[in-house]
């Protein structure tokens, strides 16, 4: 489970006894103090400090610990330009001798099994074997059954419930994965798999299986694997996150803090929807929950009172800082959101997000019942001022499909891929254009 850090996130680890941190600050009093809490009085000589040093952790939890007293910078900056100078001279010699190193397969539409992938010319993200998505695509389903006690959500959903083992260099990376079609495609999050040589699953019958990457979306944080020679698997069933509301039970199963407690189930509310939160850069839009999650839950589902994945669970924040305690925070990937980029890798090995290049808002109150939604502004030089659309139109249909609400042209341009053609129907002027708009790559 990732650690969304905010301002107050000092980086909080795993929580070291309050009574060893003391000793080991008596003990070592003159170098605790270098990066000692605010709230410890100073030991006897050492002058009282307003303000911790440069880089000091602000995490109570560590910052009782002893640390050693910063090196020179002038002898750092020296060791550094050796060591560096060293592997510059060691690589050119190695290239020399033996070549450069061969660039990976892109993110291609049918590259072949056992080929990594590209993210934007970096380095490989992930070196696990691939395989394609056949026609298998994820469907949410909008209906459901009666609601569901927490002990027979977990008997529901927790067989289509696996333990992802990455195997990386220096170890293994273990997280948590969701089964949604009999072919065994399963969910997780692209974190997971990150650094990846291989891949091995663990059903909860304790079944193990290897598995294959079809692909992912390191931005969006979701990746499809096939799980390989397995019969009989149970599948999870994907519901409606859009039917969401503040308040609504929550469950969430996976592999906190590793293989020992796997498959645990945790239970609290919906705590909020479409929550923007701001990921490494990047915004992400989530379902916000006070399901408890930790590291291991990372890909696991979000289930609703119906026994149905409604998320895929990505990050949380937890921290301690001075008198601020983070605590119930855990975040996930709304299921309509994973729909889009699920299918999307089933077909194309890769996400394929397409732009319209415009900003729209709900009609005034007193036309909501016409249906359409109002142009509120058009992005100069984008495919839909190229192709002539109109800060005030209403757009009434995308694809012949009526429009009632913002979200209903997002479905709309989410069936398409960069380069396609969607026909919007407009409202200008009191007369109704056609017009077609070749999709631009987000």
């Amino acid at each position: 489970m990732k650690q969304h850090k905010q301002q107050w996130n000092g980086g909080g680890e795993r929580p070291v006894n309050l009574r060893q941190a003391e000793l080991w600050r008596q003990q070592t009093a003159g170098q605790a103090w270098f990066d000692r809490p605010q709230d410890l009085a100073p030991p006897e000589g050492v002058p009282p400090q307003t303000e911790p040093p440069r880089g000091a952790v602000r995490n109570p939890w560590i910052e009782n610990l002893p640390r050693r007293r910063a090196r020179s910078r002038k002898g750092g900056v020296a060791v550094f330009s050796l060591c560096l100078a060293g592997m510059l001279t060691v690589t050119g010699v190695y290239w020399a001798v033996c070549g450069r190193p061969a660039r990976p397969a892109g993110d291609l539409p049918g590259a072949p099994e056992g080929h990594y992938s590209a993210l934007n010319s970096r380095a490989p993200f992930t070196s696990i074997p691939r395989t394609g998505g056949g026609e298998t695509r994820l469907a949410v389903q909008t209906d459901h059954g009666e609601t569901l006690t927490a002990s027979e959500v977990f008997e529901r959903v927790n067989p289509a419930v696996v333990t992802v083992l990455a195997d990386q260099e220096l170890g293994t990376a273990v997280g948590t994965g969701v089964i949604f079609s009999e072919e065994g495609y399963f969910l997780t999050n692209a974190h997971v798999i990150e650094d990846g040589l291989s891949c091995t699953v663990l059903m909860a019958d304790g079944r193990r299986y290897d598995a294959l990457l079809v692909g992912y979306d390191q931005a969006e944080d979701v990746a499809v694997l096939k799980i390989v020679g397995a019969e009989d698997l149970p599948v999870a069933e994907i519901g409606d996150s859009d039917s969401l509301s503040p308040g609504d039970p929550a469950y969430a199963i996976g592999n906190p803090l590793g293989i020992e407690l796997r498959n645990t189930l945790t239970d609290g509310i919906i705590s909020a929807v479409d929550r923007d939160v701001e990921v490494d850069g990047r915004t992400m839009t989530l379902i916000q929950t006070n399901a408890a999650l930790n590291e291991g839950n990372s890909g696991g589902p979000l289930i609703n009172q119906y026994g149905q994945v409604v998320g895929l669970n990505t990050i949380k924040m937890s921290a301690r800082s001075g008198e601020v305690v983070v605590e119930g925070l855990g975040f996930a990937i709304p299921s309509r959101t994973v729909e889009y980029l699920t299918n999307q890798i089933l077909q194309y090995g890769k996400t394929m997000p397409t732009a319209l290049g415009i900003t729209v808002t709900p009609r005034p109150d007193a036309a909501k019942d016409e249906g359409g939604i109002l142009v509120y502004s058009v992005t100069p030089g984008s495919c839909s001022d190229e192709a002539g659309v109109c800060t005030g139109d209403i757009i009434l249909a995308a694809d012949g499909a009526p429009l009632y609400e913002t979200d209903d042209l997002l479905a709309a341009r989410w069936a398409h891929i960069p380069g396609d053609t969607m026909v919007l129907t407009i409202l200008r002027g009191g007369e109704e254009l056609e017009i077609a708009v070749v999709l631009d790559a987000a």
